[in-house]
């Protein structure tokens, strides 16, 4: 007798009890949720909407979702429920003070390096000079030494590029 075909079965069978266990425990949890709610809760529901919990019925919730607007909701229809900080910050905009917690990590360096005195005196201070990170066009600074510099100049340019190595594709003759 064969016995693959019987532990396949039974593998098949393991997998699906722990699918359906872990949704009923989601559907517990969601269903406990829902049963927590009270008036003045912050919540989500289904389809995106943040609201405030006004009334609270058997299967509805009355939610109040701007002034003068009052919605009847299934409680099913209820996604989450926000925590007040939470609920402020997405719906009014209101940050939580972050000074009151604990001192806050910059995202960037430039307050790490920042000194109280003005950026010249800062690089008076230090004695080093301002690099230039611009790139420049090749030609167009060949173009200006010829337009502008006379014959003399522009020899010297000229034995200055001879006397630079030249760049080869890994040829050498040091062999």
């Amino acid at each position: 007798m064969n016995s693959l075909p019987l532990l396949v079965f039974i593998v098949l069978i393991a997998a699906m009890f722990l699918m359906t266990r872990s949704t009923r425990k989601r559907q517990q949890q969601a269903t406990q949720m829902r049963n927590e709610i009270q008036p003045g809760n912050g919540v989500r529901t289904i389809g995106g909407m943040y609201a405030t919990v006004k009334e609270v019925n058997e299967d509805t919730v009355l939610l109040d979702a701007g002034p003068g607007v009052d919605l009847l909701f299934a409680k099913n229809a209820i996604g989450s429920i926000l925590t007040d900080d939470e609920y402020n910050r997405i719906v009014h905009g209101v940050e939580h003070d972050l000074k009151s917690d604990a001192d806050v990590v910059p995202d960037d360096a430039s307050s790490l390096t920042e000194t109280d005195d003005e950026p010249a005196e800062a690089a008076a201070a230090s004695d080093d000079k301002a690099v230039d990170l611009g790139k420049k066009d090749a030609a167009a600074d060949e173009d200006t030494e010829t337009e502008t510099d006379g014959p003399a100049e522009s020899a010297t340019a000229e034995a200055k590029a001879d006397e630079e190595p030249k760049k080869t594709d890994g040829d050498s003759d040091a062999k």
